[in-house]
């Protein structure tokens, strides 16, 4: 029985993920019920965990994972349709690597010249387009990744991708995104995407990746301050009569030590 709970917890879950989009309320099955299947799993994972052999915990777990997983996963999907628009005709590839994981390829023949980390034009364009993306949907982080092909010593290859790495996050710290979600790493020439055996290889391999990765939060809806609830008041209110009270006497002022006073010796003599 109370495996038949756990199961309908989890497949509770997943209907939720399949009927509701938090950003259009349109009845849709998408990567945001893949997400939720996930969270509902590790959701019910874990409240078994912090509530020993109980099903019912895991239950509830379930359903709790399952609803953040569907908000994540529908968070990357308007990401990631928002970056193909205007990332369209760029050049740059868009691809969703993993429910909560969008992964942006820059090679070198738009962004670099040959054996260079300078920004060309078009590759600015694109990365305004970027930017202005990553800003809309804050709440993610972007890993800056640089690779090369086997032209050249691997340590100057190790360099030149980590300055291309660089070149990349600083424009679109540049271009307000905040810096604190950028990491950036270069890859040399260690992990080429297609074999190095012609030049058009060799292109495809020097490239720059950008992997954004949506936080635990993604999607979550912001709390905003009820409507009608009343302002803070200030202390007194304006307007407000001072307190009437007895006239103020003054007293004089004394120094001390008073006046003409002989401070003694000390040790006395």
């Amino acid at each position: 029985m109370k495996k038949k709970i756990l199961v309908l917890s989890i497949s509770s879950a997943l209907l939720a993920a399949c009927v509701t989009d938090p950003y259009t309320g349109q009845t849709r099955v998408s990567n945001a019920a893949k997400g939720a299947g996930i969270g509902a799993v590790v959701g019910g994972a874990t409240g078994t965990a912090f509530g020993g052999n109980d099903l019912k915990n895991a239950g509830w777990g379930a359903l709790a994972g399952g609803a953040v997983g569907a908000a994540v996963g529908a968070y990357m999907d308007h990401q990631q349709k928002a970056m193909q628009q205007s990332l369209q005709g760029t050049g740059i590839e868009v691809q969703r690597t993993s429910e909560n994981t969008l992964n942006l390829t820059m090679p070198s023949s738009i962004t670099f010249g040959f054996n260079s980390a300078q920004i060309t034009p078009d590759a600015q364009n694109a990365l305004n387009s970027v930017a202005n993306v990553l800003n809309q949907y804050p709440a993610s982080t972007i890993n800056v990744t640089g690779h090369t092909d086997d032209i050249g010593s691997d340590g100057y290859n190790q360099t030149l991708s980590e300055q291309r790495a660089a070149s990349v996050a600083s424009y679109l710290s540049g271009h307000g995104v905040n810096y604190g979600r950028l990491t950036q790493q270069g890859m040399g020439e260690r992990m080429p995407k297609f074999p190095n055996t012609d030049e058009a290889n060799r292109g495809q391999n020097r490239r720059v990746e950008l992997a954004i990765v949506a936080n635990n939060n993604a999607g979550a809806p912001q709390s905003a301050p009820q409507p009608g609830y009343p302002q803070q008041q200030t202390y007194p209110p304006a307007g407000y009569p001072q307190q009437q009270g007895s006239p103020q006497q003054t007293y004089p002022q004394q120094s001390y030590p008073p006046s003409g006073y002989q401070q003694p010796a000390y040790p006395p003599r």
